[in-house]
């Protein structure tokens, strides 16, 4: 329920049609599955109700669910023409030198060639160093250990994207 505590963005959330807040969810995560399991909690009294429910409705999604929302991320290194989302995130790679630049794509492509998707990780106030040295690390796991890594970091993406959608000036 909408209270005169609700942040005004968040307010302006549940206010959405159905298919604008749908929309707006789907920016954050391509996850149907999530999409839908937020929509149908709507309103939300508080962020922490949303994150709270965000939190719970990822640690619900299959391997599958979890494939339909790392298709919606770039790889580092190279966010997509004209998404001001994946640019911003992944800011840390923007003054990276050519070296890193190439190397970050090797090893994006070796992580690809592993584990069937894009390396994905929380790259907001990260290095690109810092990201570089992460994909080694990680390209290591086992297909388990790496599914729950990135569901772990998806997370902490989503939480960011709709602390931003919340906290929106009209």
């Amino acid at each position: 329920m909408t209270t005169s505590s609700t942040p005004p963005g968040l307010a302006r959330f549940n206010a959405l049609e159905e298919h604008a807040a749908h929309s707006a969810l789907h920016e954050a995560c391509a996850a149907t599955a999530w999409v839908e399991r937020l929509l149908a909690a709507r309103p939300y009294a508080t962020a922490e109700d949303l994150y709270a429910t965000s939190d719970a409705a990822m640690a619900g999604l299959t391997a599958d669910d979890l494939a339909e929302a790392m298709a919606g991320h770039p790889p580092i290194g190279r966010p997509r023409p004209g998404d001001p989302t994946s640019a911003r995130e992944q800011r840390g790679m923007a003054g990276a030198s050519d070296d890193l630049k190439a190397e970050m794509l090797e090893l994006n492509l070796a992580y690809q060639d592993k584990f069937g998707h894009v390396f994905l990780i929380c790259a907001t106030g990260r290095t690109g160093e810092q990201m570089r040295d992460a994909v080694k690390e990680r390209i290591g796991n086992s297909p388990e250990q790496e599914r729950e890594i990135v569901r772990a970091e998806l997370g902490k993406i989503n939480r960011i994207r709709l602390a931003r959608l919340v906290e929106e000036e009209a």
